[in-house]
């Protein structure tokens, strides 16, 4: 048995579910609204498709708690991991728990961009462990494709919509499922790189000589974000393993963030086999921090993940942020 940490969080992930919203574009569409052809689009991003919600986010969100709980009795607490909100003010998580019919049910907010599901994963683990709540449903939907920048094509052919949802348990004395460890840093020297600027006390609309309305879309410097998120991915898996006395061929499945095709064909790089990667970006596109919960229910309903699998989750997170958990599904 592989020796990990002894004081890992005794907590299992009973449901999940996701939800894709039933209109596509496809790269030749998209190639006519920012001038590239479509082998242009895939060559850079990976993608094929992408979802376009013509719905807001709860709603999503909805749906995809849906998918994951049936007919399951409310949970005790609901985390929002998204990035794109209803509004400033009040919480999304007022949106979804009123979407779902639910009433009463305590419900915040966690925003660490991309990695959004691993912190509020992390953040569900030491509660249930605290003994503070028993059930902690976790969220993240995204609508990002109406703050895509037509004008930077690369940044706009990879993302598109869509939502998931998990359900957090106590693991039962009998189980081996838990959250193991995890190891996460941020170098602010990355803020630039991946920006949205509007909404905000540095760009507030119409008062603010400097505010234009490109501040109300999405920017991001690919390139120079995976040139620095490979440099320091290395450096966090090593921490991780290291410290768990673990090597990259004990992984059984690694769940990425789906950030873009270049940036999941690098597993490899990291000793981690390709055939052990869940990758869904050609029909999702980058769905923010959506992705990582969207690629694990995608990989338990197709019965990939079986109990006491070592599962790696992470990737990379604007700021720039890495961060990767290990868990025993």
């Amino acid at each position: 048995m592989i020796d990990l940490r002894a004081w890992m969080y005794k907590i299992k992930i009973t449901k999940t579910g996701f939800y894709l919203p039933p209109r596509i574009q496809n790269n030749w569409e998209l190639g006519k609204l920012i001038n590239r052809s479509e082998q242009w689009i895939t060559s850079r991003t990976g993608v094929l498709e992408r979802h376009i919600s013509e719905e807001p986010m709860h709603l999503n969100a909805a749906k995809a708690v849906r998918n994951a709980m049936a007919d399951e009795p409310p949970p005790d607490c609901i985390l929002n991991a998204s990035v794109t909100p209803m509004q400033l003010i009040p919480d999304s998580s007022v949106f979804i728990q009123e979407a779902l019919g639910y009433s009463g049910i305590p419900c915040w907010s966690i925003h660490a961009t991309c990695l959004s599901f691993l912190v509020a994963l992390h953040s569900a683990a030491v509660m249930i462990h605290a003994g503070s709540y028993k059930r902690i449903l976790i969220v993240s939907s995204e609508v990002g494709s109406g703050f895509r920048n037509m004008n930077e094509p690369e940044s706009a052919a990879l993302i598109g919509d869509g939502a998931a949802a998990v359900l957090v348990e106590s693991t039962p004395d009998s189980d081996t499922s838990a959250w193991l460890d995890w190891e996460i840093a941020t170098w602010p020297e990355g803020k630039n790189l991946t920006e949205f600027r509007g909404a905000g006390i540095l760009r507030p609309p119409y008062t603010c000589d400097k505010t234009v309305p490109e501040d109300y879309f999405f920017h991001m410097k690919g390139p120079k974000v995976f040139k620095m998120a490979r440099k320091y991915t290395g450096i966090i898996l090593d921490r991780l393993m290291t410290r768990n006395r673990i090597k990259a061929r004990d992984i059984d499945w690694l769940i990425p963030h789906q950030a873009s095709g270049p940036a999941l064909k690098s597993a490899p790089s990291y000793g981690i086999d390709k055939s052990k990667l869940v990758n869904i970006i050609e029909k999702t596109g980058n769905t923010i921090a959506a992705s990582t919960p969207m690629a694990m229910a995608w990989a338990h309903q197709k019965d990939l993940l079986k109990r006491n699998d070592l599962v790696l989750i992470g990737g990379s997170g604007a700021g720039l942020s890495i961060a990767y958990a290990l868990i025993r599904w």
